[in-house]
């Protein structure tokens, strides 16, 4: 235990110690009532990963071959949390065969000996929860052809971790956490022999946290699509296996699930990919659609806006735009300064992105990738349009963000148009930059602006300070696209335009109208399922503000010789998770 740890975080670990301690000595139970069918998604190549012995969790790759999984050294906290949450098991039940079924028994009895009485970083809510689900859905799979002695061991451990759950779910923190912690409640109470009571408290709670941390538009505090996929995956499980025990989830509880569900519909490119965006990632694939499936909820986003995002999209062609104020608060810790920044998806292919989350990468990746530059997004003197802050007790946390942040959608000639502005940097730079798209009707082209203005007496004054600053040389900005690193790029027409090309076949081509000078940078692509950060490159705009209104015109279009439809039949490249 580190003495640099805050007081309350030393007090929570020991609290859940001492409950996990006396969750071991109660009533034991000798048998499952009934068994929810495995929900969570796996995948073949992990499981087979696994037991060949390569273990590649949190951004980590672990190669160790013929040992134990509780044998390794996690890297960092976060491996230790997904060895310790048993999502693993997905994969190996996805294997199926006689050796993940051989690994998975092992590794399970193994933790039990070890962990189970209290132990190692796994007593945690979220992760007991998490555990839960997995361990009751893949039961059938983990005690198939074990001893009767092993079948005794492996409920005892469940009813432990239930135990626990039920005096330590309010110590999760509210919203995703403390949703999975509840979940896995739910899921020991119906299943398990004597645990009934356990159920019904849990559904109780889901409700009142779904009341609390799902908005009235199905968004939630920390604005991270992908955790929004999260919490909607379990509330659905939850309802699910409620239902299919003669229970129903509590009105508030089906709700939320509405709400969100159309939510989701809103923030998923054209490819089925979610737009990534503080601290979220695409999405594990297939896990959006099945979540989608089972909600049987129906129905689009209204107005073209959800969770602060606004969503273009024509033809074939998806635009996902930060329209919001970053989170604040305690969401604030994970938020991205990426107001106004946008991607954009052709069909199955995306084309825009911005660079991701770091945070799998290390404290510095993790940094680099809050930062506006690391979003498609116009960039001031260098800076981000928010800043992290300095205090000791919320070091990390987004503050000095845009506040002022008036959006519109509206029809334009031919098409859709999105106009935007926000004040990030008016304290600094007595600034407001405005942007504004135009998507065709048919998806093929976007026409974008993007406008630096100095509009009050006060605001060009400061911006006059800022521009003496610079002995009148103006003040420089960077107009960033980061590209995914599947679209090959290439300057054309004598370095006055990018050619990209898709794995499709597509080609786009972006141009813009000379006030800004063009270029073709290097920039990277961070994945948490990658082992390192994906190269890929980017366009950059640049040029420099000497008054009170600078304007800068770019497009970004479909070569006249692409064909209205392409069929897609590119193979995508394997997943290189253990090898990058």
């Amino acid at each position: 235990m580190s003495h640099s740890e805050p007081l309350s975080a030393r007090w929570a670990r020991l609290r859940n110690w001492l409950a996990a301690r006396r969750a071991g000595r109660g009533v034991h139970v000798t048998a499952f009532v009934s068994q929810p069918e495995p929900r969570s998604i796996g995948y073949l190549a992990r499981g087979r990963q696994l037991c060949a012995g390569n273990f590649v969790f949190a951004g980590h790759l672990v190669e160790a071959p013929d040992t134990m999984i509780w044998d390794i050294e996690p890297p960092d906290a976060a491996f230790a949390a997904e060895m310790h949450g048993f999502g693993w098991l997905d994969d190996l039940a996805a294997a199926g065969d006689a050796a993940a079924r051989a690994k998975a028994q092992a590794w399970l009895m193994e933790w039990i000996a070890r962990y189970g009485r209290g132990r190692g970083p796994g007593w945690v809510p979220d992760l007991a929860g998490r555990r839960l689900i997995r361990w009751i859905s893949h039961a059938f799979f983990l005690m198939r052809t074990q001893e009767a002695e092993a079948s005794e061991v492996f409920l005892r451990a469940l009813a432990a971790q239930a135990r626990f759950l039920s005096w330590r779910w309010q110590a999760a923190t509210p919203g995703l956490a403390r949703i999975e912690a509840l979940t896995g409640l739910v899921y020991a109470g119906v299943s398990l022999e004597g645990m009934a009571p356990l159920a019904d408290a849990a559904r109780d709670a889901l409700a009142r946290d779904c009341a609390t941390s799902i908005d009235e538009e199905g968004g939630i505090p920390g604005r991270n699509p992908e955790a929004l996929l999260e919490v909607f995956t379990l509330l659905t499980w939850a309802a699910l296996v409620l239902s299919e025990n003669g229970r129903q989830a509590a009105e508030a509880h089906w709700r939320a699930v509405e709400r969100i569900a159309p939510c989701l519909r809103a923030l998923r490119h054209a490819d089925g990919g979610l737009a990534r965006f503080h601290g979220g990632g695409r999405g594990l694939d297939g896990r959006l659609d099945a979540a989608l499936a089972a909600s049987g909820v129906k129905g689009q986003a209204r107005g073209g806006r959800a969770m602060g995002y606004a969503r273009l999209a024509r033809g074939r062609t998806s635009v996902i735009v930060d329209a919001a104020p970053p989170p604040t608060g305690a969401a604030a810790d994970e938020a991205h300064a990426s107001t106004l920044a946008f991607e954009l998806t052709s069909g199955r292919r995306p084309l825009i992105v911005n660079c991701g989350s770091g945070a799998s990468f290390g404290p510095e990746w993790r940094r680099a990738g809050r930062a506006t530059p690391s979003h498609s997004a116009l960039v001031l003197a260098g800076g981000s349009s928010a800043r992290l802050s300095r205090d000791k007790r919320h070091p990390g946390r987004l503050e000095e963000a845009p506040r002022n942040v008036p959006v519109q959608l509206s029809r334009a000639p031919d098409g859709l148009r999105f106009e935007g502005g926000h004040d990030g940097y008016l304290r600094s730079h007595g600034l407001m930059q405005v942007r504004r798209l135009d998507l065709a009707g048919d998806g093929r082209a976007l026409a974008g602006e993007d406008m630096l203005l100095a509009l009050e007496d006060d605001h060009k004054a400061r911006f006059d300070r800022a521009l003496d600053a610079t002995r009148l040389h103006g003040v420089p900005y960077d107009i960033r696209f980061h590209l995914h690193p599947d679209v090959a790029a290439s300057l054309d027409m004598g370095g006055t335009a990018v050619s990209l090309m898709l794995r499709s076949g597509e080609i786009w081509v972006f141009r813009s109208d000379g006030v800004a000078a063009l270029a073709l940078n290097p920039s990277v692509y961070l994945e948490k399922t990658r082992l390192k950060p994906r190269a890929t490159r980017q366009i950059v705009l640049s040029g420099r503000a000497t008054g009170y209104a600078t304007r800068i015109r770019w497009s970004l279009a479909k070569a006249q010789d692409t064909p209205i439809g392409i069929r897609d039949v590119a193979v995508d490249a394997p997943e290189p998770e253990a090898e990058d």
